[in-house]
């Protein structure tokens, strides 16, 4: 027999209180897991060894987390919003950040948030748009230019001039150079394994390129791996100051690898092979310097050229 309910029983639920609250994030096929608030720093912390490989670029995207931490007030979150998406972008714009410069910082946040997420620490992923950039004046050295400078730096110290010397023959970044050792070196080419791309690549080394690896035999693990990044770029910078180049916010150490690009396109250089030889990922990256190819359109002069009218002579 079914029992009765009881008249006087309350319905109304609305004061009702949990002790306490739980989110929880849901992975197909995976554990349940409890969501707990975390921060961009946290998140770092957590996975940045895993997602970067120790270096340069690792400490760049370390920059970026940190920066994007501090104009978030190093909130806490479990979901990362759009909404704190469109205020980054909105705070770099505001400091003079270029739109490539953005796509930058919100690729390295982005690839750390796919991680978080996969690992069921936030909720869910806002949308990142890439922001358009703009094709800008690739700034590359003439040979006085290059000579000056160098001669500069070599005054200082004859080591960062032969590492500068082997930059701008190889188009290697600061990086590659000083991470070369000794057996990545055979029958006069240089094979780069640690590279931004992560795929190696091999290019043949000039005679001066080669005399520069040459004298500094001796060395323990590599011809420029015992060269310390920041202080090489303190003598850049000064050297740079003598030679009349201190305005020049686009002359620095990359430089060497724009001027090294330059001057395979202007001498003729197919487009292909020069994306081969920087190791480009993608061909767009290398037709920044596509322009340079001005011989290539020389064949196009004699159509244009206007004929001379033709003259008759009185008989």
């Amino acid at each position: 027999m079914a029992a009765k309910a009881d008249p006087d029983a309350k319905s109304d639920f609305s004061n009702f209180r949990p002790a306490y609250s739980v989110n929880f994030q849901f992975h197909q096929g995976g554990p349940l897991k409890v969501v707990q608030s975390t921060s961009l720093s946290a998140l770092f912390h957590k996975y940045g060894d895993i997602l970067w490989e120790a270096g340069s670029h690792r400490n760049n995207v370390a920059a970026f987390i940190s920066e994007l931490d501090d104009i978030l007030l190093r909130e806490t979150f479990e979901t990362f919003s759009q909404e704190k998406v469109d205020r980054l972008i909105g705070d770099l714009r505001r400091r003079s950040n270029s739109n490539a410069t953005i796509n930058r910082k919100m690729a390295a946040l982005s690839k750390l948030l796919r991680k978080a997420y996969k690992m069921g620490d936030i909720h869910s992923l806002p949308e990142f748009k890439r922001q358009k950039e703009r094709a800008g004046r690739i700034r590359f050295l003439e040979y006085d230019e290059e000579d000056r400078l160098f001669s500069a730096i070599g005054m200082k110290d004859d080591h960062y001039r032969d590492l500068c010397i082997f930059l701008v023959d190889t188009g290697a970044r600061l990086g590659e150079g000083i991470g070369l050792r000794w057996n990545d070196i055979h029958e006069g080419r240089a094979t780069f394994w640690i590279t931004k791309s992560g795929k190696s690549r091999t290019v043949p080394l000039t005679t001066r390129a080669l005399e520069a690896v040459q004298a500094q035999r001796g060395r323990a693990d590599g011809p420029f791996s015992d060269i310390d990044q920041q202080r090489f770029r303190s003598v850049w910078n000064s050297a740079k100051g003598q030679v009349g180049l201190a305005n020049d916010p686009d002359v620095v150490p990359h430089v060497l690898r724009h001027t090294c690009a330059s001057r395979l396109v202007r001498r003729g250089a197919d487009i292909r092979r020069v994306q081969m030889w920087l190791g480009h990922q993608t061909l767009q990256m290398t037709m920044r310097y596509a322009h340079l190819a001005s011989h290539d359109l020389d064949v196009c002069l004699p159509l244009l050229e206007r004929p001379l009218p033709h003259r008759f002579k009185d008989g």
